[in-house]
């Protein structure tokens, strides 16, 4: 079976990098906020590349999850570099902004590269 979600190495300490397939469950989304702890144990914020590949969101209890965990962790992100590939996902992007204090960008999957530099820059 495939991995909902895969890290990837950006060779940066406060850097989370995350390519994400499919739907994520709730044990992704418990991951996920491992990596985020991990992070802001040595660090004062966190940044997320957070690259979709037929995303298509979140379980129920993985949304629940993700929600509970992520409005603790609203003002942990310093910057948040989303790439898709569909309007949607830029939508959500500008739906984030208002709860929390990080930077938030949208590009496009031909811009990965661009993202990978805005996060770590």
């Amino acid at each position: 079976m495939e991995k909902m979600i895969q890290f990837i190495d950006l060779k940066k300490d406060n850097v989370m990098a995350t390519v994400i397939n499919g739907r994520l469950k709730e044990e992704e989304v418990e991951l996920l906020h491992e990596k985020i702890h991990h992070i802001l144990d040595h660090n004062d914020k966190v940044r997320w590349y957070f690259e979709m590949n037929d995303f298509d969101g979140w379980s129920v209890q993985g949304f629940w999850e993700d929600l509970k965990m992520d409005g603790k962790h609203a003002n942990d992100y310093e910057r948040v570099a989303m790439v898709g590939e569909t309007k949607w996902q830029d939508w959500m992007t500008q739906l984030m902004k208002p709860f929390t204090g990080a930077e938030i960008k949208y590009f496009e999957s031909t811009e990965k590269e661009a993202a990978k530099i805005w996060i770590a820059e």
